[in-house]
């Protein structure tokens, strides 16, 4: 290998490291609030469930990147570009995203990291190849999202908070309702979490879509039963009298979280890992064969996958908090129900809508969620002021990371 092309490696690589500590600091900082905020795990905890489960979801589901402009927003299949330009707009696309996301980070502020590597590859085609490069219905589609998945999220945290309280908080008798409730509760939980690993994780030996979605439907509908069953076992060994009942409900609950939250940190690791190391993967797939290839599939080494799940994991450690202070406290006050029916909603509608096409942001999801509980008990549970910022962050995210974008392509640009 020649000092330029190990240079250029090791400068991808470190990019890619710096967009993956990103997406840790914010993104799955992000996910993980729900579950500190409540107290169901300290903070200590949450980053080592995030580091282990994000490295394991990146080394052995995130193993192949389909497209190296993966949202498809730049239509480069049918233009003639320099491949040393492409890696130089890859560059650019993965610096400005991660400067994005670190600014939003340091102001506490939740957004899509999704959304920053999508603007910024905006940026780098409007300079680059010109207005007509741009997908613009395709960006419409993605930018619906802003609007789809806090709204969806909050509407199904809603309806889970209240159905919670229903069925459970407002029975004389707290325990013995969760007793009975319970199990089918954590039974959908169980169905839900496994539907989306086995849809994720391609366990279906290969199967065609007609045979797949029977056998992952089967194979979740007997975890549900089974765990419906063990539930009702162990549940109907709790206590609890008095002013206890509604502590132990909140405590059965708080173990529903961990068990949410280890998917939600697994589902990063295999999701959005792919988001920081793609564009790293296309650049060596470019300077490997010295050609395009965007319609080519890349295989991701292994130990790629794992800096990316290293870098997730230390931005998670070094700055999680930040972001987590705002998902976890300052919108609303979380306790278990209601951050288990946030963590619930969320899940729910990324698997949901993944699975129909369309587009929506964890990110926006987990907050649109959060204020669905907060709702829940009313206006006023609510701080508005922290949610204008957020949505504002939002709005921004793709503007600020196309312009950011455009002006490091056209600096490195200049320097060749």
């Amino acid at each position: 290998m020649d000092p330029i092309t190990l240079v250029i490696l090791i400068i991808a690589g470190a990019v890619g490291f710096y967009m993956a500590w990103s997406i840790g600091a914010n993104d799955v900082a992000n996910s993980m609030a729900t579950s500190v905020g409540s107290k169901a795990i300290t903070f200590r905890q949450a980053v080592v469930i995030a580091g282990v489960l994000n490295i394991l979801g990146a080394v052995f589901v995130g193993t192949h990147v389909t497209e190296t402009v993966k949202s498809g927003i730049i239509k480069i299949g049918d233009i003639t570009i320099d491949p040393n330009v492409l890696i130089l707009g890859f560059f650019a696309s993965l610096l400005a995203a991660a400067i994005w996301v670190t600014l939003s980070t340091w102001k506490e502020m939740p957004i899509s990291t999704t959304h920053s590597i999508i603007g910024a590859l905006v940026g780098f085609g409007l300079i680059q190849l010109g207005v007509n490069s741009i997908d613009w219905e395709k960006l419409g589609f993605v930018a619906s999202s802003w609007v789809l998945s806090p709204v969806v999220g909050c509407i199904i945290a809603f309806f889970v908070f209240k159905l919670i309280v229903k069925l459970i908080f407002a029975k004389e008798e707290p325990v013995h309702s969760a007793k009975i409730v319970g199990p089918f509760i954590i039974g959908a939980t169980a169905f839900l979490i496994t539907a989306a690993l086995l849809l994720k994780t391609d366990l279906s030996l290969k199967l065609s879509i007609d045979e797949n979605y029977p056998v992952i439907f089967s194979i979740a509908t007997i975890v549900l039963v089974i765990v419906i069953i063990t539930s009702l076992f162990l549940l109907r060994k709790i206590e609890a009298k008095g002013l206890e009942d509604y502590v132990t409900v909140e405590g059965i609950f708080g173990k529903l979280q961990v068990i949410t939250a280890c998917y939600m940190a697994f589902s990063h690791g295999a999701n959005d890992v792919a988001n920081a190391i793609g564009p790293v993967a296309g650049i060596v797939g470019i300077v490997e064969s010295g050609a395009i290839g965007l319609t080519a599939e890349y295989s991701v080494p292994p130990w790629l996958l794992a800096v990316g799940g290293v870098g997730i994991a230390i931005g998670c450690l070094t700055w999680g908090r930040r972001v987590m202070r705002t998902v976890g406290g300052k919108i609303t006050k979380l306790t278990h129900t209601r951050g288990f029916s946030v963590e619930f909603a969320a899940a729910t509608t990324v698997l949901t809508a993944s699975k129909l096409g369309l587009p929506v942001s964890t990110s926006h999801t987990v907050v649109g969620a959060v204020i669905g509980v907060g709702l829940a008990r009313g206006l006023d549970a609510v701080d508005t002021r922290v949610i204008k910022k957020i949505v504002i962050s939002w709005v921004l995210t793709v503007p600020i990371a196309a312009s950011t974008s455009a002006v490091i392509f056209i600096a490195l640009r200049a320097m060749m």
